[in-house]
This record gives C-alpha cells, structure tokens and sequence, in this order.
C-alpha cells in the first residue's frame, strides 16, 4: 500500500469518480474510498494502471495519505456529509484539510468550519460546477475556507480545473461558506438562464419553427454575443431524434420540471438580505408550476386564453427574441452579483466579482461568452455599485429595450407565459425610474399604521405623519 499519496476522495457516484480520474490524471497519487466496498474495488479495477488505491475502511484510508492530509467528500449535501465527518474527524491530525466538494448550504459549512477549527483541522467547502463532464476535463472551481488552505491546494485544483485564455477556472473565494455561497448563487443564476432559455425556445415554437429551426436558431446564436454552454446544449437538444419514433427528443419529454433546492436557498438568503432577484424568482416558481401538471391540464379545459399561435415574419421575431433573451439574462447575471455583492459587505467577505466571473468563464453550467464583459466591467470599475451601470451594459440595454417590450407584449398578447423575461423587464424598469409609486404605498402605510413618512420637500432622515380622515366600512 502506497502510504503517501497526494489526495483522497470519499464518495464515487460518477461526480466522484470523475474527479478521482482527472487529479490522478494530471501525475497525481489519488486515495479513495465508498461506503459500499464494491463500488471501491470495481472502480479501482476499472482503472488498474492508474495511481489509484482503493481503501476498504477509512482507517486504512487516511493512513494512505500524505501529512497533511487532503480530504475531499462528494457525498450528497445535508446529514450525509456530517455522517461521514462523525467518522472521518477521530481519525484525523492537526493541520488537515477536509474539502466539501458537493451542493452543500454555506450555513451548514460554516458550522462545519467552526467545528473543525476547534480541533486543529481545517474544512474547505468548494462549489464544483461542470457537470459529469467538467469534473473528468475541467470543471470551475470556487473554494472557501481559511486562507492557509489555498496555498497547499491550489496547485491541485488549478491543474484540475478548466482553462481560459490560459488562466484556470478557480480562485481562492474567500473565508467560511463563501465558496459554498458563490456556487449557491451561481445555481440561482443558473435557473434563471434555464427558464429565460426555455421561453424564448417557447416564442419560437408558437411562431411555427420546427424543433430542427430552432436548433437552426439557437445554434446560429451560439455564435454570436449569446455564445454559452447552455445555449449550446439546447441546440444540440433540439436536434436529437428518438430512435423509435423519429420525433424531437424534447417533444416527447414530460413538461415537468425537477430542482434539488439551490434556486429556493438563493430566494431566501436574497429576502433575508432584502435584494431583489425577480428572475431567478420567476424561474424557481416556474419550476413548482411545472410539477402541477394534473392541476395545469384540468384548468386548462377551464380556463381560457387567446389563440398562442404568433404569425408574421419570423426573421424579426427570431431577432427580437434575442435581443429580449440577451437583456434578460443579463438582468439574472446582475441580480446574483449583486446579491453576492451585499452579502459579501455584510460578512467581510471581501468577494472579488471580477475574478468570480472571470472563473464562470470555463468550466461550469453558465459560462458564456459575455462573463468576460461582466469581469471587464468589475475590473474597470471595483466600486461598480451594479452590473447595468456599467458603459457595455448600459449600451445594451439601451439598444435592447425595444425588442424587449415588444417580446414580452406579444407573449402576453398571445398567452404565452414569459414569467422570467416579464420579471427581468419589471425589474429593469423600476431600477430605471427615478420615481415609482411607492409614495401611494407609504401613504397607505402610514393611513393604517401610522408608519410615517419622509417628503421630498424636506430634507432626508426627518419623518411626518399625516391625520388621515377616518374610513367607515
């Protein structure tokens, strides 16, 4: 038995095992160990002439590896992860490093950190994005934890992760549940790409285009400034046929969406810290009313709508649709950067958004071509109070907005739900105004409550309550 090798992993679902293949692949000596001896044996096997050591108890594990110990569970997020930390801890030293590679609550990390500072150890938890194919050729990267960790794991994860313009797609985030909190909110970004991504793919449907058009389209767009995984996958998506029946994979596909809950953990950290992230939002209520399926069909011999089909010419919707998806997914972009750009102050976090976006640009679920401009704009400006003040992004909107309306009033027209691009639209404009309606609001507050007011003829922080008549129901 090799009792010096570099890494270890516990936990070989294929995530695991995918990541096991690529450190061991770039000349390291990998360690690994699954609760079901099996699995162990057959994935070792499977790799015969590879530095791999599978170990039957955890014992022999940690005694496999080199001082000080790097420690990487991709186990399932929740009680799975202090379970086997319950186990895993009395056999550990002072100055080892146990990395949290899975989905896990960057509350539940923080816990952890603290538990395991209080005994010499150090606990990394670290948002993998990229799929089952990212963690085998590259994945983006984004560890938390002390800042001691990084200099002995970033020679690991730089060459593991995935390559941009020569950079690897992973920095050192910050301390705590920082690593865990960007990949929650890179998840709820993520939603909100899907379902924009899904409406637009919606439009185009009701226009008439074929399932072989739109992947026409949306390969078309993949080309240009919308270039990014997930448009690259829906193109391919559209394209594939069902070997029994001849038709669009994606047509024979149940309308019922599933979600593992990052996209709900992001809702409620953004209400908890009172920032607004309408459209990741709209798209984790998209996917509940999806689930609904039963009660969608039954109110649908109920309830009645106009006709959904759009006629006209295809080539401008076509480009409309675009301009209306890419404005849209910018808004996602900015309300989830601007929720880690809140909670970052109010932690010390001290979050380096250009070098997160930066990061995002390879490897993980939702880079795309224009998080090079989101990175440029942070490194322009570091005090850039949001995403659509910068100049590219003003300009873009600006010459978006048009198409935009004009999108989301002909879905509305024809039926056709667009909860994602309606919400980045609504929340585009009210950043915009320089006044909204709010002042009715306070009015009511203050009629009711007596919560008093402030007014715009006096000067700021001075409140004012009115004697409101009185009201006979």
């Amino acid at each position: 038995m090799n009792t010096q090798n570099d890494f270890g992993l516990i936990g070989l679902a294929v995530m695991g095992q995918n990541l096991v293949l690529n450190v061991e692949s770039r000349g390291y000596t990998v360690s690994v160990f699954n609760r079901n001896a099996e699995v162990t044996a057959k994935f070792v096997a499977e790799h015969s002439g590879q530095r791999l050591f599978g170990a039957t108890t955890l014992a022999e594990f940690v005694a496999s590896l080199a001082r000080p110990r790097k420690v990487m569970l991709m186990v399932k997020a929740g009680a799975p992860v202090d379970e086997v930390l319950s186990q895993l801890l009395p056999l550990l030293e002072p100055g080892d490093i146990v990395i949290d590679g899975g989905n896990s609550l960057y509350t539940d990390t923080e816990r952890r950190d603290a538990q395991l500072s209080t005994l010499g150890l150090r606990f990394v938890g670290a948002g993998v994005s990229g799929g089952e194919e990212g963690a085998r050729k590259g994945p983006a990267i984004m560890p938390g934890g002390p800042a001691s960790t990084w200099q002995v794991l970033q020679p690991i994860f730089e060459s593991i992760a995935a390559r941009v313009d020569g950079q690897p797609c992973v920095i050192h985030i910050g301390p705590g549940g920082a690593g865990h909190y960007v990949k929650m909110v890179h998840n709820g970004i993520e939603y909100g790409d899907m379902q924009l991504i899904c409406e637009a793919y919606a439009l185009l449907q009701a226009a008439g285009l074929s399932s072989d058009e739109m992947a026409d389209v949306f390969a078309r767009w993949n080309e240009g400034d919308l270039q990014s995984y997930l448009i690259q996958i829906t193109a391919a998506a559209l394209r594939q046929r069902d070997p029994d029946t001849g038709q669009p994979v994606v047509d024979l596909i149940l309308d019922q969406a599933g979600q593992k809950g990052t996209g709900q953990w992001t809702l409620i950290n953004a209400a908890e810290n009172a920032v607004v992230v309408s459209t990741i939002n709209a798209a984790v209520e998209a996917r509940v009313l999806s689930s609904m399926k039963a009660a969608r069909v039954a109110a649908s011999a109920v309830l009645h709508g106009p006709a959904a089909a759009i006629v006209g010419d295809r080539a401008a919707l076509v480009a409309r649709v675009h301009d209306a998806l890419y404005a849209s997914k910018v808004v996602s972009y900015a309300q989830g950067l601007d929720l880690m750009r809140t909670v970052s102050q109010k932690k010390g976090w001290e979050l380096d958004l250009a070098g997160i976006a930066g990061i995002w640009r390879g490897g993980c679920i939702i880079r795309a071509r224009f998080l090079a401009r989101i990175s440029e704009a942070w490194r322009a400006d570091p005090e850039l109070p949001h995403l659509m003040r910068a100049p590219y992004f003003v300009d873009l909107l600006n010459r978006s907005q048009q198409a935009w309306r004009h999108t989301v009033a002909l879905a509305v027209a024809h039926g056709i739900a667009v909860p994602a691009m309606s919400a980045s639209l609504a929340y585009y404009d009210s950043y915009r105004s320089a006044r909204l309606p709010a002042n009715l609001l306070q009015a009511q507050r203050d009629f009711f409550g007596a919560h008093t007011y402030e007014r715009v003829d006096r000067p700021a922080g001075q409140w004012f309550h009115t004697a409101w008549p009185e009201v006979i129901d």
